[in-house]
């Protein structure tokens, strides 16, 4: 197998959770040619793997564009083309490819379908979305390393982010606790007044200095955040970086942090691929889904005495129930017990 392309187009968290396979493909395959076929918008997350011959980049959902791809894909003629994503645009891709052999992931869509509209539970075990991705590539003796997930950071961007830092005086505190307070979708979000709770408690109790990280699109919702715990402490102990980083900034800002207090988010991910300590708050999602932290030290705080859940697989805009006790009822004390736990065994 001389040519190998891996599809995933996209988000983040799917990216870098394809890391492990992208680094069992080379290792079972030194000599190959491996490609990764992704967003232009994600491509930072896999533009420094060294494991991976060349990034192709989808740049637009043009018609155009994607009959340029599939040309281009076309006359490389690939060995093996392993579809992590199982899209419309990556059939298209891939059944135009002339490649000798095709694996796409198994989504176990019908499970998660009456999972989710019926409550009916056929999942024999938790299998994580690492390990579907990697079940494309089992009859290529393609097989998991057990080092986890990984997101390379040129010593560049991290020689900046080091500079960059150097004005908050990290060393001055005894913690330094990362939180990713927003998602997508509403109904991943624990409230903003229980992070500004949980900070002024952290910050107070450990001395600890609080970074917290979001998109662009939440440079307000985290900034308010950051706000409202600095005005109860009375200190700019808490700094909001939403907006303010790309994802490999992002990425070298979280190794500075002991604990990553998160929902379940692409951040979440993120923090897992930099092996950090992470507490992930859960609402409307659900183990099944393959999602939760993989490969570093994490728990996952959740409400799982709840019949309505989970509602989606992705989160929604609202609640169906209009309650939205999955995350109402995550009360800001068990947060902090397992901050407790994580911080004593440092």
């Amino acid at each position: 197998m001389k040519k190998i392309l891996i599809i995933r187009l996209s988000s983040i968290g799917d990216i870098i959770l394809a890391s492990l396979l992208i680094r069992a493909t080379r290792k079972a395959y030194p000599l190959a040619q491996i490609d990764f076929l992704v967003k232009s918008e994600y491509s930072d997350l896999v533009k420094f793997n060294p494991n991976l011959s060349s990034i192709i980049e989808l740049k637009s959902n043009d018609k155009e564009e994607l009959k340029t791809l599939k040309r281009t894909l076309g006359g490389i003629r690939y060995d093996i083309i392993l579809d992590l994503h199982n899209s419309l645009r990556s059939r298209y891709l891939r059944w135009f490819s002339g490649a000798k052999h095709i694996k796409v992931v198994n989504k176990r869509i019908i499970k998660r379908f009456l999972l989710i509209s019926f409550k009916w539970n056929f999942y024999r075990s938790v299998i994580f979305v690492v390990d579907r991705y990697l079940e494309t590539g089992k009859r290529f003796a393609i097989q998991n390393d057990g080092q986890g997930l990984e997101v390379t950071v040129p010593n560049d961007t991290i020689f900046t982010v080091k500079a960059m830092l150097e004005k908050y005086q990290l060393e001055r505190y005894d913690l330094i606790v990362g939180i990713a307070p927003s998602a997508r979708h509403y109904t991943k979000r624990w409230s903003p007044e229980r992070y500004v709770e949980l900070g002024t408690l952290v910050a107070r109790k450990y001395n600890a200095k609080l970074l917290i990280f979001g998109s662009k699109f939440e440079q307000d919702y985290c900034g308010d955040i950051a706000q409202m715990i600095n005005a109860n402490l009375g200190s700019t102990t808490a700094e909001s970086f939403a907006g303010k980083l790309n994802l490999l900034e992002t990425a070298a800002v979280l190794d500075g942090c002991s604990i990553v207090v998160t929902n379940d988010s692409g951040i979440m991910h993120l923090a897992a691929a930099r092996k950090k300590k992470i507490v992930a708050i859960f609402g409307s999602t659900v183990k099944e889904f393959g999602f939760f932290p993989y490969g570093t030290q994490s728990t996952v705080i959740e409400n799982e005495n709840l019949s309505c859940r989970p509602c989606s697989h992705i989160g929604s805009d609202r609640c169906p129930k209009n309650h939205f006790k999955c995350m109402k009822d995550i009360h800001v004390d068990s947060v902090l017990s397992t901050i407790q736990k994580m911080a004593e065994e440092r």
